[in-house]
């Protein structure tokens, strides 16, 4: 299968611009250069209904949010989605992904609330964990107060923000909730070992790397062993026997598209109804980048119309 001609005229321009890989920066020059990149390649903002920073207590302080409230969500039991976003569990914040939250929330009608979790390495494993089930579980406790509805109620991410997404479902279904209807996992990191055929294939030369996301799971990680563990690998979870209904997009020319699929597998042997769509074409990380990705509104505007549907 042939790269996208957008995606492959990012990884020429990447090339052209030598760009030294994440593995070979600091996480202060990774996250300078990440946003850089958003500079160039989000698109303009869309315009919503309400845009709104708030806090909910997380396990070691405030944990920053932003809701989206689209045009047509009602002013109270709006269905709602707690995102987190991507970046290696390293780089990535709530404007880093502003424009994919905008779209989403206005083109699906539901209330999308963006969670600004603790950063690696400052803060490891599980500590992004830790703050997306702090949001979760905030977000469904005051769900009259944001006038959204507490039984439509999903979770999403992409990358790692779709590895934290999977890892909250886990622990709501073995922990008593909160109840949530509906997992969207956007080319999800789901599994530490990185060594599925698609790192193999794909591992080099596709923008993210291999070596690249050894070096996010090295600053994530508190040491080697902790790669088992289902909130940092939920492909290793025991059981995925009731979680909540899943879609799973992935990347053609991803290291992480076999185990995103992995993870999906699981979920339909399960008995879970699963939609997963395998991008053709496309690298990791094409989401955000609308500017420079023509692919990037119609996948977006596919995913907020599975979102509509699921929680209506």
């Amino acid at each position: 299968m042939q790269l996208d001609r957008d995606a492959a005229a990012v990884l020429e321009a990447l090339r052209a611009a030598n760009r030294r890989p994440w593995h070979e920066m600091t996480p202060e020059e990774a996250r300078a250069s990440y946003m850089a990149g958003r500079e160039v390649s989000q698109p303009p903002p869309m315009p919503v209904a309400e845009v709104r920073d708030l806090t909910c207590p997380g396990p070691h302080g405030p944990v920053p949010l932003r809701l989206y409230r689209p045009a047509a969500a009602p002013a109270q039991g709006a269905p709602v989605l707690v995102f987190f976003h991507g970046g290696g569990w390293v780089f990535g914040n709530l404007e880093s992904h502003d424009g994919l939250c905008r779209h989403v929330a206005e083109r699906s009608g539901a209330v999308v609330v963006a969670v600004d979790y603790r950063l690696a390495p400052e803060h490891k494993f599980p500590a992004a964990f830790d703050d997306a089930l702090a949001a979760t579980q905030w977000v469904a406790g005051q769900a009259a107060a944001l006038g959204v509805d507490a039984a439509r109620l999903a979770v999403g991410g992409d990358s790692a923000g779709g590895n934290l997404a999977a890892a909250v479902c886990l622990h709501a279904r073995d922990h008593g909730g909160p109840r949530i209807a509906w997992q969207m996992l956007l080319y999800p990191a789901t599994d530490m070992a990185m060594d599925s055929g698609s790192h193999r294939s794909h591992g080099e030369g596709h923008g993210l790397t291999t070596a690249s996301m050894r070096w996010f799971g090295d600053h994530y990680l508190n040491h080697a062993d902790e790669a088992a563990d289902w909130r940092a690998s939920p492909l290793r979870a025991a059981s995925v026997v009731g979680l909540p209904p899943a879609y799973v997009l992935t990347a053609s020319h991803d290291p992480l598209r076999d185990e995103g699929e992995a993870y999906a597998r699981r979920l339909v042997e399960a008995g879970i109804p699963v939609c997963q769509w395998r991008v053709p074409g496309q690298i990791h990380g094409f989401l955000p980048q609308g500017k420079l990705m023509a692919a990037s509104a119609p996948a977006l505007d596919r995913l907020a119309a599975a979102l509509r549907l699921a929680l209506a």
